[in-house]
């Protein structure tokens, strides 16, 4: 069973992640890792095809990271012990 941390579950909802008490944080972390690689490969797509200026690529790669703030905190940190 996992006790998730209340801002963890906040951060996730904004995603729309809902992890159960039975839901590993590997498993949550590598779907959250997905949702943020495939709107980096959006982004990237966009860029290539025209629609994003290139000077203004970085900040919005920079933009989209800290939309991701859990991915920067080890799993350990997502559960109350």
């Amino acid at each position: 069973m996992f006790r998730y941390r209340p801002p963890v579950l906040a951060e996730l909802l904004r995603h729309g992640v809902r992890p159960t008490d039975r839901t590993p944080p590997a498993l949550v972390r590598a779907y959250l890792n997905d949702l943020y690689r495939h709107e980096l490969r959006r982004l990237r797509s966009a860029l290539l095809a025209g629609r994003i200026p290139k000077p203004q690529y970085s900040s919005r790669v920079v933009e989209l990271r800290q939309r991701y703030p859990l991915l920067s905190l080890p799993e350990r940190f997502w559960v109350e012990e």
